[in-house]
């Protein structure tokens, strides 16, 4: 049985316990929205106060003990994610059966985004150049799902031992909010950084911005302002400093090296 395995039934119990008095898909949405918020309000100040009267509109509508099983979901998520990566909220999801097979909703098998993941990375030469030209990888997931693809290529990234806690950054969306805030919560606890968005990345509508904690206390504002400026106006002789501090981003920027240290667990 995979380690997860335990910690997912034990959700999809929490959820079986609660679901007599509410809709199944409703009291999912609203477990993930305020889970999600409740990271972000962690670490990101300037979303913080309409953020935080989300929350409170979205408690106001449960009873007592229904509130008390939203941080029971979150411990049992960090746990699972604890045991090994993967799709958590993807396999919870699926089996809570409230995807929209109408709208075309199917979640990619993980052991796929796997295969997947490998076959992009490759013997990770590439990537290993393109942390030692600029510091860091980019990846784009333009419909993100439960983060499923992203998750898969941490992992491969790590198994070829670079430390994707600090040489990857995902920009990630999906038109789905629920489907948003699933990933932001795997991403903030695997400690990926990226910016999650709500909006459809066919017409460029954006919605919402999602920063993980990897994101804002990486510096990666920064990091990824400074790339941008040397893309645009490479100098003659380049050498690196530490650029301005952005609003979000107030810790130092990460030494452009290619450590490939221990990953940071969740405890």
């Amino acid at each position: 049985m995979p380690p997860q395995d335990r910690h997912i039934r034990n959700v999809l119990k929490l959820f079986d316990a609660h679901c007599y008095r509410h809709d199944r898909y409703t009291l999912f949405s609203d477990c993930m929205e305020l889970i999600a918020i409740s990271i972000s309000n962690s670490v990101d100040s300037r979303s913080r106060e309409t953020r935080e009267a989300r929350y409170l509109e979205i408690v106001g509508r449960y009873e007592q003990h229904t509130i008390e099983m939203f941080p029971r979901v979150f411990g049992e998520i960090t746990m699972a994610l604890e045991e090994a990566p993967g799709d958590v909220l993807g396999s919870i999801f699926t089996a809570l059966e409230i995807h929209n097979k109408n709208r075309g909703q199917f979640f990619t098998p993980y052991p796929v985004c796997q295969m997947m993941a490998q076959v992009t990375l490759g013997d990770a030469k590439d990537a290993l150049a393109l942390i030692d030209d600029k510091g860091f990888v980019s990846a784009m997931e333009p419909a993100c799902g439960a983060g499923a693809m992203v998750i898969a290529l941490a992992e491969a990234m790590r198994a070829a031992g670079i430390n994707y806690q600090r040489h990857l950054h995902v920009t990630a969306i999906d038109i789905d909010q629920r489907a948003v805030h699933m990933g932001y919560i795997q991403f903030s606890l695997l400690h990926i950084p990226a910016h999650v968005i709500v909006g459809n990345s066919l017409s460029n509508e954006v919605r919402e911005h999602w920063f993980t904690p990897a994101h804002i206390l990486g510096g990666w504002g920064a990091r990824l302002a400074s790339q941008e400026r040397l893309v645009e106006q490479p100098p003659r002789f380049f050498t690196e400093t530490t650029p301005e501090r952005t609003t979000h981003d107030k810790q130092a920027q990460e030494p452009r090296t290619r450590t490939v240290g221990e990953q940071l667990t969740l405890f």
